[in-house]
């Protein structure tokens, strides 16, 4: 019990830490920093690039129109709430949703890498391009290698589509299920659901 009250007492200590960041101008123009959200026992992480409009006034990733369609894909491959860990690299929006800056990335990802350490994912999978070239490999190209599992150490790790890019093209929608559905069938392989 000792353990999780530590966890937990973790988890708020880091979550304010990111709600009071300035280290760069993002903090200043954010309404909310968005932490995260989800079971923080679950041993799935999705990790996007930034919040959006609706995530900065709500304080919480994926809740616009893409986290909607982010929820209906996990919905068809039976992941809820208590099996995933939902969060982005960048805590605070990018203005206009522009994609985030090399130098934002690197001054925020430590917040990414304890949320990892503290949750200890057995799979990440990265949502779109920009989370899968900072997280899997530098040169990924989401197009030819969305779906694609590769290791480091015991956690697996694979990209999909970003939501937001199958609202703007839904004819990938389908290389997105069957992602989603390999996902599923990982998990279940790994044991965790």
């Amino acid at each position: 019990m000792e353990n999780i009250e530590n966890s937990e007492r973790r988890w708020a200590e880091l979550c304010g830490e990111c709600a009071a960041c300035k280290k760069c101008g993002l903090g200043e123009t954010k309404n909310k920093s968005v932490f995260g959200k989800g079971s923080h026992t679950a041993k799935i992480m999705f990790v996007g690039e930034a919040p959006g409009e609706s995530e900065d006034k709500e304080g919480l990733p994926f809740v616009g129109r893409a986290g909607k369609l982010l929820d209906l894909f996990m919905s068809y491959v039976d992941l809820g709430p208590d099996n995933v860990y939902i969060t982005n690299i960048l805590k605070c929006r990018p203005p206009k949703n522009r994609d985030p800056e090399p130098s934002e990335q690197d001054l925020c990802i430590e917040y990414l890498r304890l949320q990892t350490k503290l949750l200890d994912p057995k799979i990440i999978v990265c949502l779109g391009r920009i989370a899968a070239m900072r997280i899997i490999k530098p040169d990924f190209r989401i197009t030819a290698e969305h779906g694609i599992w590769s290791a480091k150490g015991d956690t697996h790790m694979t990209a999909v589509y970003h939501p937001s890019a199958l609202l703007r093209d839904p004819s990938k929608k389908a290389d997105a299920l069957a992602d989603f559905k390999e996902v599923r069938k990982k998990a279940l392989e790994l044991g965790i659901l």
